[in-house]
């Protein structure tokens, strides 16, 4: 009776046992909201709420200290915007519980060493970050600090390490000091003094070689496009000379002063930098975007000065916030316009140009281009009455200074204005830009607006684009894009191969089958042979021509309609094109039909690659061929060529993981093997062995392949820039004109766009390169590209 009472009572026992062992869980859960959620909106104060948090997180020390300790070590890593309120915590909780303090210092030293282990610099970046804040809250004394920042300073003197080695210690140092430099130099004023004296030794002796090709803008006017070590120590001198004041921390430790400076410290363990190995990768140097100073913001709030700690400290966290949020715009968004103490400065001021700086920051932005595109869309519509005056004013001034802006970041312009242009209607004010109506189409102006036209096509339709801009700019408004087909009427009923055109359409029309297309192909003449020549199987134009013209107009309704078409008759294609002239040629009669529509021509040679009808190499010596001389500088070619090597990549990748895959496996069943005693089993294994063996070479050898063709296509593509450089630099010397127009300025800066935007992987052909091609005998002009790209992994 007593046991059915019980079973009634809690529905068979079950769900008690299960709400007991979730308890801990839910406990958990929350007091992992509670710690993440601090500092956010809340009616309270910032310090009420830290107080009762770590009273919350005191009691709960018994039961859950590891989870504890593990969530702020998390949040120290990855929140650094929230970095001081987190070290106000751990300054509280330490001053209750000294042992707490202790072991939680030391996790984060263990932290620190696994993040550098695992070549995760940013994060350990905002470790140190936090350890040095941790000075202020009287939980680390301030010479262990000091002694740990002489540690990391004395990389310095490595004779073998990488400068970019050097330059990440030495920025670890100088970063921190904003938030700490005031506590340490009160406290060890001689051995600060010693150490930036250090850095300041080693950034003067330091090569800046990469710099060019990580700027921006050329000109140094009207903001000069600093390098990133340089600006910040400029920016921490001035502090230094400014008493080490700053205005923009937020530091909520300083009201709790009275019970943190009871509290004891603790000294950190001794930390050794990690030594050099080959597999380090160390982040790229860097080179501060500059779009505005105080003159551009009218009215409000003053922008602080380039060189001043504050506009350091406003980026870095603007920096932090996108870093954490941009997965959620919206949230991201907010999160950036409640920024703290934002009435004290111009905030959408900083906002756009930080953005702006990221997209722009080369060689790769930190997120997807599109990223950046969509929060801005999303800041517009939380401020719509300042956000988007900001936005066209940066816009503006963009713009008029395009003639000096790095090509690689045109291209990021254009894709992001024309894609923002589509979210509101198409609406600028193009009649503001129609100076470059009175300029040479290759001029940088006109080019640019021609592009955004053509990309806002590719986001709308022609008659959309034709309706939106004034009629004066007709010269730049992209052509209807309409199939070129040759044979299209009696009129082209002289041209060879017409009569055969008839028979090919026809053919399709009634679904005949590739060898019936073959066979009617087989007669048709070829024009690079001699009557008298019985060489059959040499490579025939013309019937590249009359196929592929017909096949494509028949198709050209739409992208899906060219996809089938080309499915359809894979065979055919495939059997024109089995020589390298028959790829060249298929790419050439694409580009004829379709040269109205350059949207069109990249999806095909997209889907030409992928169905191994042309290769990558062929796509490269087409681009960098006399036929496409006209269309060299357009974006859509560059979209081709990078497309291509990225196809190319990550064929390589994919071969190579199958074989590290097959590798794993095998070494899975050996050890398995020595384990078993088992005879049966065994005998089984070494069967699977001796079939794992033979897909490994199979798999090598197919990697091998691979390599060779993808360093095979690195080598045209740079051959053939230093081809048509040279002849360019030695045309411009004998004829004594200046040699950087505006087609040389886009042609050297897309060879360094190649480097950067692959240089994983060029990275591991560059003895080639430098043996075969970026030779000592190379034009200077030509040969400082290939020493920047060098000098950026120094």
């Amino acid at each position: 009776m007593s046991r059915r009472r019980h079973s009634d009572e809690n529905d068979g026992g079950q769900p008690h046992k299960r709400r007991r062992t979730s308890e801990p869980i839910e406990i958990e859960d929350r007091l992992e909201s509670l710690i993440c959620r601090v500092g956010e909106k809340s009616t309270s104060s910032l310090e009420s709420n830290l107080e009762g948090l770590a009273g919350v997180l005191e009691a709960d020390l018994p039961n859950y200290k590891n989870k504890i300790l593990r969530i702020l070590c998390t949040v120290a890593r990855l929140l650094p915007e929230k970095l001081t309120v987190y070290s106000t915590l751990v300054g509280l909780l330490n001053a209750r519980n000294y042992n707490f303090g202790g072991e939680f210092v030391e996790s984060m030293i263990r932290q620190l060493k696994e993040t550098l282990k695992s070549n995760l610099y940013d994060e350990a970046l905002y470790l140190v970050r936090f350890l040095s804040d941790l000075v202020n809250c009287h939980v680390i004394a301030a010479p262990s600090m000091v002694a740990m920042f002489e540690n990391f300073i004395s990389v310095v003197q490595e004779q073998d390490g990488p400068q970019v080695r050097c330059d990440w210690y030495v920025y670890a140092v100088l970063s921190s000091l904003p938030w700490v430099g005031k506590e340490l130099y009160e406290k060890k004023d001689v051995e600060m003094e010693r150490i930036l004296n250090q850095i300041e030794s080693y950034l003067k002796r330091r090569q800046k070689i990469h710099v060019p090709m990580l700027q921006v803008w050329t000109a140094e006017k009207p903001h000069p496009q600093e390098e990133y070590l340089d600006c910040l120590f400029a920016q921490v001198q001035k502090m230094k000379k400014d008493r080490w004041q700053e205005r923009h921390i937020l530091r909520p430790y300083i009201a709790f002063d009275s019970v943190l400076c009871e509290a004891l410290q603790h000294n950190l363990p001794p930390f050794t930098p990690p030594p050099h190995s080959e597999d380090a990768v160390y982040p790229m140097p860097k080179v501060v975007f500059r779009m505005f100073d105080y003159t551009d913001a009218p009215e409000g709030p003053v922008m602080p000065g380039s060189h001043s700690v504050e506009r350091f400290v406003i980026e870095e966290n603007l920096h932090c916030i996108i870093k954490s949020h941009w997965r959620e715009r919206k949230t991201c968004a907010a999160q950036l316009l409640s920024y703290p103490g934002k009435n004290k400065i111009p905030l959408n001021y900083h906002i756009v140009e930080v953005i702006f700086g990221e997209l722009f920051q080369l060689p790769q932005p930190p997120h997807i281009d599109v990223m950046y595109t969509t929060l801005l869309i999303e800041l517009c519509k939380l401020q719509p009455g300042s956000l988007p005056q900001v936005l066209a004013q940066a816009t503006e001034m963009m713009y008029m200074r395009l003639d000096t802006m790095n090509t690689t970041c045109i291209d990021r312009f254009l894709n992001w204005f024309s894609h923002h242009l589509s979210n509101f209607q198409f609406r600028w004010s193009w009649d503001d830009w129609s100076d470059c109506l009175t300029q040479d189409l290759d001029k940088p102006k006109p080019k640019f607006v021609k592009e955004v036209l053509e990309k806002s096509m590719r986001l709308s339709y022609h008659q959309r684009i034709v309706d939106i801009v004034p009629a004066n700019f007709s010269a730049l408004i992209p052509a209807n894009p309409i199939f070129v087909y040759k044979y299209m009427d009696e009129s082209s009923s002289s041209l060879p191969g017409y009569p055969v055109t008839i028979a090919i359409s026809n053919a399709i029309i009634n679904r005949s089958s590739n060898d019936e297309i073959l066979t009617i192909l087989k007669d048709v003449p070829n024009p690079n042979q001699e009557d008298d020549d019985d060489e059959g199987d040499s490579f025939n134009p013309l019937k590249i021509d009359v196929f592929l013209q017909t096949l494509l107009h028949m198709a050209a309704k739409s992208f899906s309609h060219s996809f089938s078409a080309l499915a359809k008759f894979h065979e055919v294609l495939k059997s024109l094109t089995d020589s390298d002239e028959g790829k060249l040629h298929i790419l050439r009669v694409v580009y004829e039909a379709w040269r109205n529509h350059p949207q069109m021509i990249s999806v095909l040679i997209d889907k030409m690659i992928r169905t191994q009808i042309v290769d990558c190499a062929a796509v490269a010596n087409w681009i960098f061929s006399p036929d496409m001389a006209h269309d060299f500088t357009r974006f859509y070619v560059w979209e081709i060529l990078h497309s291509t090597v990225r196809k190319m990549n990550k064929h390589v990748q994919k071969i190579q993981k199958e074989l590290e895959t097959a590798k794993e496996k095998l070494e899975k069943q050996h050890s398995r093997k020595k384990d078993s005693g088992d005879e049966e089993e065994d005998k089984n294994s070494d069967e699977e062995d001796g079939l794992l063996e033979e897909q490994i070479e199979r798999l090598q050898e197919k990697v091998e392949s691979a390599q060779s063709e993808q360093k095979n296509l690195f080598l045209v593509i740079f051959q053939r820039f230093i081809m048509m450089l040279t002849e360019h630099l030695v045309r411009c010397e004998t004829g004594g004109v200046d040699f950087n127009t505006p087609w040389y300025k886009n042609c050297i800066e897309r060879l360094q766009q190649i480097f950067l935007m692959h240089h994983q992987t060029i990275q591991q052909y560059m003895v080639t390169l430098e043996n075969l091609l970026f030779t000592a005998e190379l034009d200077h002009h030509i040969l400082a590209v290939y020493q920047q790209f060098c000098a950026l992994q120094m």
